[in-house]
């Protein structure tokens, strides 16, 4: 009988253990699974993000780049593709699913996907709803008005979610240095400079707190003229008249036709009589911004950097 007891005992202290584990499992496992979901606030409202998705739909051209930079392009599963600037082609290739255009996304496509995270801009927007039925989604656009807060509050939420915090940090510090060195340089000089943009043998341009305007104002070159009253996104219509008026001593040029694939003809419309007598093409400072950069993919860890070396191109 004592043998018995002993007996009774001894398995009544391994059932005990047994279930105080099997608790601790259950708790580690729930603690886990909260861990791993964040609460991202963007413009749109919150959303419940898993924490290093492995399947993520981008339409975001500027958050392509910066995934990109950060080693993260095999999380990239499907991109609307006729949109992808050229030095991201790789993104076209039949192992990424395209899903639609920027201002047509294909639901379906993007449905049958079954992503993790849904990332969009400002295009895509007013479909936030219908993307959220399909998965968690996000707004990483970029603000004209306050353009590095948002970029970099961007570039943070995705370090943030793929835990790579410490990566962006760096990145951002390098890009804040570029920076400081470009408005040094600005800030020594005399040069004015115009932003313009060619589309279908037409022109448009662009001031400060505008969508090109961080060129003065977080670059620091000063604009030719505080009279444009330029729609921030589409810009204000320009004669050459008015250049010629204006005289830039640096005229910056973005080819919308070339980014979206019609050909590379901003040269032919700049490059006339009027604008031939201004400072900025007699000195060679008619400087043709990178597309890609300026009209696809502004706002990426990536893009940014290369648009600081292209605009100093202007002041050196």
């Amino acid at each position: 009988m004592k043998r018995k007891s002993i007996l009774l005992i001894i398995i009544s202290m391994f059932a005990i253990f047994a279930a105080a584990c099997g608790s601790n499992n259950v708790e580690k496992k729930t603690g886990s699974s909260k861990d791993d979901v964040i609460v991202i606030k963007h413009q749109l409202g919150e959303s419940k993000v898993s924490k290093n998705p492995k399947k993520v739909v981008v339409f975001d051209m500027g958050t392509l780049d910066t995934l990109d930079k950060l080693g993260l392009g095999d999380r990239v599963v499907g991109v609307p593709q006729d949109s992808i600037p050229t030095y991201l082609k790789k993104y076209k290739g039949s192992e990424y699913k395209n899903v639609g255009t920027l201002k047509e996304p294909d639901f379906e496509a993007v449905n049958a996907i079954q992503p993790d995270l849904i990332i969009i801009s400002g295009r895509q927007q007013d479909s936030y709803d219908k993307f959220e039925e399909i998965a968690p989604t996000i707004f990483l656009g970029v603000d004209s008005k306050k353009y590095m807060k948002s970029f970099k509050e961007n570039v943070t939420t995705i370090g943030k979610i793929f835990g790579k915090e410490d990566q962006v940090k760096q990145e951002l510090t390098n890009i804040d240095n570029e920076i400081a060195g470009l408005k040094e340089k600005a800030k020594a000089s005399n040069k004015k400079a115009l932003i313009t943009l060619t589309t279908g043998g037409k022109v448009t341009a662009y001031g400060p707190a505008s969508r090109f305007g961080l060129i003065h104002d977080v670059f620091g070159v000063k604009a030719v003229t505080d009279d444009l009253k330029a729609d921030p996104v589409h810009g204000q219509n320009i004669s050459m008249e008015f250049i010629l008026e204006k005289n830039p001593d640096i005229l910056y040029v973005i080819d919308r036709d070339a980014a979206i694939g019609e050909g590379n003809n901003a040269k032919g419309v700049i490059e006339n009589s009027l604008v031939k007598k201004t400072n900025a093409y007699k000195n060679g400072k008619i400087v043709y911004l990178d597309p890609g950069y300026w009209y696809l993919s502004g706002g990426g860890l990536e893009s940014v950097s290369e648009m600081v070396k292209e605009a100093a191109k202007g002041i050196e």
